[in-house]
């Protein structure tokens, strides 16, 4: 404003004594300010609190503990120097503090790729009500923090498997079928129990309704196996399928270690990767933890001749094999099927792969052209042989998911205590 008066003083030179009054009044006042914001009594403290370690693809909450222990009121603008591999270059938070007051200022972040993330300082542009000045203040040293595989989501999954009252809730998805063949006790009939478990002899005996109580049978081997070939490194909402594997893989050995069975890791590519004997002892969780970590995929196709070599000579007895994997042609699936069909003459398999999202969004999308109308059937048509591969994999006794990445989770998770339940492994 006190430019326009400046120039408009040329046309009407009355106005210039004005413009020069305003400008020395602006003046005074940025000084004043100037004075106030850099007295010595201002002072501000943050501190950020961190995870010991972020979960990947969970929102984590990131606390900024921020302090005024200056005698006056400020205006905060808070920038936080984030990791890169977030890539945000506007992150901006605004506060406002009273003389001697705290606050928490939080935010969530969502990393989708694992390893090394790395903290900045956090700066904070104070300002008095006046405005007209601001003052930087810095705080806080650079610090890294990893990335793991979704520890969140497998505390989620751990709770759902374990408690029975979200059954009724309708909170969770997760089945039971029938029961396991481990006899634990005979206890008092309450209501809600199966009434087919009934104890006739017991029953007589006591005279009143008595039951038995079954298990889940222990000590069974669970392995996770994970294919890192170029087939797992597609997209779906910024995570790879690989890390919706990791995460996936994470929640189901953390739940069979939980029902005392024993939970191993394998990885292969071209070659194989990482690998964690099945067991069960205090840190094998940590052991699996660690291991995914550090897995990245390969731009090879997968050896399932190596894998086979595997199943035989290094998992001992019959196991669960939970394999991982995409197959995106009926051709894919017919090069490895007999293998496959090997594999589950040794163990139980279970064939984990992947429906393709993005084809099914666009086979629901309205066509309006003949190229639309071409194309959308090409799509149907893929979408089809996916179904058709699943249906293969069945006919040759082979226990398969075709399943959303989203619901990788929920959906392996099911298939593991159902054939649990079932006796099957």
């Amino acid at each position: 404003m006190v430019a326009v008066l400046f120039v408009l003083s040329y046309m009407v030179p009355l106005w210039f004594p004005v413009a020069v009054t305003i400008f020395a009044v602006v003046v005074s006042v940025a000084v004043a300010d100037a004075i106030l914001l850099y007295n010595k009594n201002i002072q501000l403290e943050v501190e950020r609190r961190l995870p010991r370690l972020l979960s990947l693809s969970d929102q984590n909450r990131i606390i900024l503990q921020i302090a005024n222990r200056s005698p006056r009121l400020l205006k905060l603008t808070v920038i936080d120097e984030l990791p890169f591999q977030f890539q945000k270059r506007d992150f901006e938070k605004s506060i406002l503090l009273k003389a001697k007051e705290e606050q928490a200022l939080s935010y969530e972040l969502r990393p989708v790729t694992r390893g090394q993330y790395e903290f900045g300082t956090v700066n904070l542009f104070a300002e008095t009500q006046l405005g007209l000045v601001q003052r930087r203040f810095q705080s806080g040293e650079p610090v890294a923090v990893p990335v793991y595989p979704s520890v969140i989501q497998m505390k989620e999954y751990e709770l759902l498997a374990f408690n029975r009252l979200n059954a009724q809730q309708g909170l969770r998805k997760i089945r039971r079928i029938g029961h396991s063949y481990e006899f634990e006790q005979i206890k008092n009939y309450v209501r809600g129990d199966d009434y087919r478990s009934l104890n006739w002899k017991a029953t007589g005996r006591a005279n009143r309704l008595m039951v038995n109580q079954y298990e889940d049978e222990r000590s069974q081997q669970i392995y996770c196996i994970l294919d890192k070939s170029r087939v797992m490194k597609m997209p779906f909402n910024d995570l790879s399928l690989l890390d919706y594997a990791i995460n996936t893989s994470l929640a189901i050995c953390n739940i069979a270690l939980k029902k005392y069975d024993k939970a191993g890791l394998i990885t292969f590519s071209d070659k194989i990767g990482a690998t964690v004997k099945a067991d069960r002892r205090a840190n094998q969780l940590n052991k699996i933890l660690h291991a995914l970590y550090n897995e990245k995929e390969r731009p090879l196709e997968a050896n399932y001749e190596l894998l086979y070599h595997i199943a035989r000579k290094l998992v001992n007895g019959r196991s669960l094999l939970l394999l991982f994997t995409n197959f995106e042609s009926m051709y894919a699936l017919d090069r490895v099927l007999p293998l496959l069909r090997r594999i589950n003459n040794l163990h139980l398999l279970v064939v984990v792969f992947f429906e393709n999202t993005e084809i099914e969004d666009f086979v629901k999308q309205e066509v309006k052209t003949v190229e639309g109308i071409y194309t959308q059937t090409v799509a149907q048509n893929y979408l089809a042989e996916k179904s058709a591969m699943a249906q293969k994999l069945r006919q040759h006794g082979i226990q398969t998911i075709l399943t959303r990445p989203e619901e990788l989770s929920m959906n392996t998770i099911n298939k593991y205590l159902e054939l649990k339940s079932r006796g099957l492994i």
